[in-house]
């Protein structure tokens, strides 16, 4: 099972990018799927997260500015972002908590390898 993340790139304060994620190998379930990121010098931080049904969650940091969405059977997720501003500089990480098995007890957090975004002023 491997995750990967695309969609990064250098945007002008104000712009927008999508980032996208994809869940690749067979799997029996993609419950929650999770984006984070990471800027330097700084802790990873969850800003938004769906589940399985489209609930979502947005950090007050980028509430209002982004929308997470996935498409099931497809097992992708994607993240549009508007109205970048150059604090949102960092990391960007897929996360998805996947049954790989049915007969798996329980479900494992597997994680993308990152996608850079870097706004500028």
């Amino acid at each position: 099972v491997q995750l990967q993340a695309s969609g990064g790139g250098l945007v002008q304060a104000g712009g927008s990018l999508r980032l996208s994620c994809e869940v690749s190998g067979n799997v029996f379930s993609v419950n929650f799927m999770a984006w984070y990121r990471q800027a330097p010098g700084k802790e990873r931080e969850l800003i938004a997260d769906i589940t399985r049904t489209g609930i979502t969650r947005y950090s007050d940091s980028v509430k209002g500015r982004v929308t997470i969405s996935r498409d099931n059977p497809k097992n992708t997720m994607s993240l549009q972002m508007n109205s970048l501003k150059p604090e949102d500089t960092a990391i960007y990480y897929c996360a998805a908590d996947i049954w790989v098995n049915p007969v798996d007890t329980a479900s494992s957090i597997y994680w993308g390898q990152g996608t850079q975004v870097t706004v500028s002023s």
